[in-house]
């Protein structure tokens, strides 16, 4: 699986729409508003690196009111389980 982070401007007016559009497209798991310079960041998840350009450039940035998108993929994902593992000094609590 691969895990792709979309940080998204949009159109100030468009931003629940373009939200909501963004979320219903394959391939997009979440869609988050948020604070800064960003408008949007949407969590793409899918099976192989040609799957992102389907889903990034040929579709969300087609999304009405999108302005510009960067995006970051994933190299590996840290659960809480594992960053507890990663930093433990093998002291008993």
């Amino acid at each position: 699986m691969i895990t792709a982070f979309v940080l998204i401007k949009t159109d100030a007016s468009r931003i629940p729409e373009s939200a909501q559009e963004i979320s219903e497209l394959v391939g997009i798991s979440e869609v988050y508003s948020v604070t800064g310079e960003w408008d949007l960041i949407a969590v793409a998840r899918v099976a192989k690196h040609e799957d992102l350009a389907d889903v990034i450039a040929d579709k969300l940035s087609k999304v009405p009111g999108i302005v510009s998108t960067t995006t970051q993929i994933s190299f590996r994902a840290y659960s809480k389980h594992d960053i507890d593992a990663a930093f433990s000094l093998g002291f008993d609590h």
